[in-house]
């Protein structure tokens, strides 16, 4: 009798709710503000104000198919499928660089009919996973904590093909994110110290090199040069984050209003809609509405950080501190470059900006995180229950 009460009052794990909540605030936020920053844009939508925001509110909607696909999926296919993830991932960069479409100048878009797709996004997921299901088949049965010099070196092995594909684009922004996500993923899953500092040190060293030797378009360069003097080139380089930061301004503490701002509804601000869709929500939300962005964005990657602790699993674990460093960096990333704190590099404000790819990415990894979360909370009640019923029995 007493076991059948105490088993009665265990509840089936549910979602993390507030990750999700946040998830989809975002998105609703970043609609609105693509809607905003391209309706009075003919020159973009054809004359339709409305184009960009039926595009995105099917971009949402695949990407809900998607994240409930993999919250759905049993985690034992998810480590199987993992490595087909990766491969695919990789076959997509290379085929990209064959057949990839020059935008911005940078050779990273598949144009598949009315359908652009950019690989690089997906590598992010993949190297996150790719990593996390290598360090674990190798820790598997092993009593330690740590991770020594041989799984380092095969962790770096598996960022790196992906690494070089996207780096000879070449797409700068998505390099720094996966670069910071590859750091974070090493320390997270236990890398000593000194190959950590080693890394560090090596990553300024390269970028320097790569400067010099010229490895870097011009336009790249100048965006870093324009970084550090917006003043050298204001028409040019500097355009963009002087625009950007103009934008920003206006907002105030309450903006504009949605569909009123003075520099988004005149078109000022390049690839608003886009990279620079943060300069929207400062314009016309405001501080206030620009503030709720960011808090939203950090919930989320809080509760990846709170999730990727909780569970048993190192798979998991890695995986999911793999994809709080991700958006935690891209999303600093973004936002400084339209303060005007990053140089312009090109990426998108996760779950806010416009494209297809990166909804797609973000929100198979939600799905990766909510599956993570249901498996480690699945596993708490039935040990709960387990010991419950040996004290029942004593």
């Amino acid at each position: 009798m007493t076991t059948r009460t105490r088993s009665s009052t265990l509840r089936a794990p549910g979602l993390d709710w507030l990750l999700l909540g946040a998830v989809l605030a975002l998105i609703v936020l970043g609609t609105l503000l693509v809607w905003s920053a391209t309706s009075a844009r003919d020159a973009l939508t054809g004359g339709d104000p409305a184009a960009y925001l039926t595009k995105e509110l099917v971009n949402v909607a695949i990407g809900l198919v998607l994240m409930v696909m993999v919250m759905a999926t049993d985690h034992r296919w998810v480590r199987i499928l993992a490595p087909l993830v990766y491969v695919a991932s990789v076959g997509g960069l290379v085929f990209v660089l064959i057949a990839g479409t020059t935008i911005n100048g940078s050779r990273s878009w598949l144009q598949l009919g009315g359908l652009s797709i950019q690989p690089s996004e997906f590598a992010k997921l993949a190297v996150a996973i790719g990593m996390a299901l290598f360090v674990a088949e190798r820790a598997e049965g092993k009593w330690r904590r740590s991770i020594g010099s041989v799984d380092v070196i095969g962790m770096l092995v598996i960022a790196a093909v992906p690494a070089v594909l996207i780096l000879v684009q070449p797409d700068l922004g998505t390099m720094l994110v996966l670069a910071a996500t590859v750091f974070g993923v090493l320390a997270i899953a236990g890398a000593p110290r000194r190959w950590l500092a080693g890394l560090f040190v090596s990553g300024v060293a390269a970028a320097a090199v790569a400067v010099s030797v010229g490895v870097l378009k011009d336009y790249q360069v100048a965006r870093f040069m324009a970084f550090t003097n917006p003043e050298l080139d204001p028409r040019g380089a500097g355009y963009n984050v002087e625009q950007a930061r103009i934008a920003v301004g206006n907002g105030g503490a309450f903006g504009q209003g949605l569909f009123d701002g003075s520099q988004t509804q005149s078109g000022f601000v390049p690839e608003q809609h886009t990279d620079f869709i943060f300069t929207v929500a400062g314009e016309e939300l405001g501080l206030l509405g620009a503030g709720l962005v960011i808090v939203l964005l950090g919930i989320v990657v809080w509760r990846a950080l709170a999730i990727a602790t909780a569970t048993d699993d190192l798979f998991g674990r890695v995986a999911a501190a793999g994809i709080a460093c991700w958006f935690g960096f891209q999303a600093f990333q973004n936002i400084g470059m339209c303060l005007g704190i990053m140089p312009v590099t090109g990426v998108p404000l996760p779950f806010v900006s416009y494209g297809g790819s990166s909804m797609f990415a973000g929100m198979l990894a939600i799905g990766l995180l909510q599956n993570i979360h249901l498996r480690s909370n699945a596993a708490q009640p039935t040990r709960f229950l387990a010991s419950s019923q040996v004290l029942v029995s004593r």
